[in-house]
């Protein structure tokens, strides 16, 4: 007999459905086929145990299962769920007459009892969109998959709830999830806050900018200056995710296996690799493609500490996702494209003894120094709109009694000036400062001649790209933003300049 019993695998950050066909027919033999990986071959003796131990059986017949698209690569052991209830179903051990309204899926333990599974988000999503009735998945699940509304989602803790839910003996209520519920459970839920750190206004400020525009930042300072705790610290200060944002931003990570017990990414994400970590690693990629930690990083923040300990193609393969805001991984069979919108926040130290030129403990020659800045790419620079010189804190500013400001006041500027951004870019795909290409610096970043004459003198003695030059514009306009000042003036040109540190040195 054959039967058709549908599942889903991962293509990129999206789902697509599969076909699981089931024939059960005279003779002996037991053949998987469509592309399945090792993980998958492996399946018939987990669905063999778990259906023994539940009173079960895999009859002893010529049994064909087909994964349809055949040319399409499987992995993953998500398919046991659909693979068991499929030989059921097909040696008519169940009698469901509707079972091709469900996708199923999940990992069969020995016992019968079912392990979570990656992507449940986007199969869910893609369920609905192709107009399946409900999802069946492990219960560890199920508040993920029940984000999406119109989609009856049933998280089950074993197989036998299934068999006996599909032959009528057990009734599953849909999982519901309350998803404004959890969201302001969630929110703000931020270990570091601003007050935290003692003096740095001038880097406080850079900060607030950077966050308000989205703008790239480099922090550059001696040992001991506050970079990374400042560094760890812009998230908090970062405007709340929109509800696309976080769907979007749950759907990596569910990918990626990285979701952990959440069922919706409520706050921005907060990346920071190792110095040591591959270009591959970084940008995603593999035999089979998985997002790497700028994708995972995506509406959120991405902080490389110690950035000149990055090996340089680590850091060059970088440019190309910082301009166009997704990164492209392409096989010899086939080309995934992972979302990339991050705002990259990076420290380092000015030399290598750490310390400025003009600093006594400085040990490190003018070209040790001129080295040790060379392992950061000219382009890369140019896409870091904002380079900020940290300088150790004064024992008054240590000392002091009171706290500095809270993140929630920041927090409502950057919102404020996000606001205005969102209203002057609505319709166009941009969403803050930092996406603005050429025709958008045209149309809102018109200078008067004191302005044009300043940017002009700045241009010349630090011999700028064209790149900076946007940049600049850029950063400006978020000054303005934050000023609440429809237009860009000297001012503000005068203050994003300020922050070009290393086009000065």
């Amino acid at each position: 007999m054959l039967k058709k019993i549908f599942g889903s695998a991962i293509f990129g950050v999206s789902a697509q459905t599969i076909t699981i066909e089931v024939n059960i027919d005279q003779g002996v033999g037991y053949h998987l086929v469509g592309l399945p990986d090792s993980a998958i071959k492996e399946s018939n003796f987990r669905i063999q145990a778990a259906l023994k131990n539940i009173g079960y059986k895999i009859p002893g017949k010529k049994i064909t299962i087909n994964m349809a698209p055949a040319d399409l690569q499987k992995e993953g052991s998500s398919y046991d769920l659909t693979i068991a209830i499929g030989i059921l179903c097909a040696s008519e051990q169940i009698q469901h007459q509707s079972i091709e309204e469900y996708i199923i899926m999940g990992e069969l333990s020995l016992d019968g009892s079912l392990r979570p599974i990656k992507g449940a988000l986007p199969i869910a999503i893609q369920a609905k969109e192709e107009g399946f009735t409900g999802f069946i998945l492990p219960k560890q699940n199920a508040d993920e998959a029940a984000v999406v509304q119109g989609i009856n989602v049933y998280g089950v803790e074993n197989i036998l709830e299934v068999i006996e839910f599909l032959n009528g003996d057990k009734d599953l209520q849909p999982h519901h999830f309350d998803l404004k519920d959890h969201s302001l459970q969630e929110l703000n839920k931020y270990t570091h806050c601003f007050s935290d750190v003692k003096g740095q206004e001038n880097v406080k400020r850079a900060m607030e900018i950077a966050a308000a525009g989205g703008h790239n930042i480099i922090l550059i300072g001696p040992p001991g200056s506050g970079k990374t705790m400042l560094a760890k610290r812009i998230a908090s200060i970062l405007p709340p995710m929109t509800i696309d944002e976080s769907l979007e931003t749950t759907k990596i990570h569910s990918v990626a296996g990285k979701l952990g017990n959440r069922s919706l990414v409520y706050n921005r994400p907060f990346i920071s690799p190792h110095h040591t970590i591959s270009d591959v690693a970084l940008v995603g990629g593999g035999s089979y493609p998985q997002p790497g930690e700028i994708s995972l990083a995506h509406n959120g923040v991405l902080f490389l500490d110690e950035l000149p300990e990055f090996k340089r193609s680590v850091l060059e393969v970088m440019r190309q996702p910082l301009e166009d805001r997704e990164v492209t991984i392409s096989r010899a069979r086939f080309t995934v494209t992972y979302p990339s919108s991050f705002m990259l926040v990076a420290s380092m130290n000015p030399s290598p003894s750490g310390y400025f030129a003009d600093d006594p403990q400085n040990t490190s020659s003018f070209h040790e120094m001129q080295r040790y800045m060379n392992k950061i790419s000219g382009p890369l620079l140019d896409r870091i709109d904002l380079h900020i010189e940290v300088t150790p804190v004064p024992f008054d500013d240590l000392s002091e009694a009171r706290n500095g400001e809270k993140s929630m006041n920041v927090r409502q500027r950057v919102i404020k000036a996000r606001e205005i951004q969102t209203q002057r870019y609505k319709n166009s795909g941009i969403h803050y400062n930092s996406q603005i290409g050429p025709k958008e610096l045209d149309k809102f970043c018109i200078l008067d001649d004191e302005s044009k004459k300043l940017i002009k003198t700045a241009m010349e003695r630090l011999n700028l790209s064209a790149r900076a030059y946007d940049r600049i514009l850029r950063v400006a306009r978020t000054i303005a933003d934050l000023s609440q000042s429809e237009a860009v003036n000297a001012k503000h040109i005068a203050e994003a300049i300020q922050y070009r540190s290393l086009d000065k040195t």
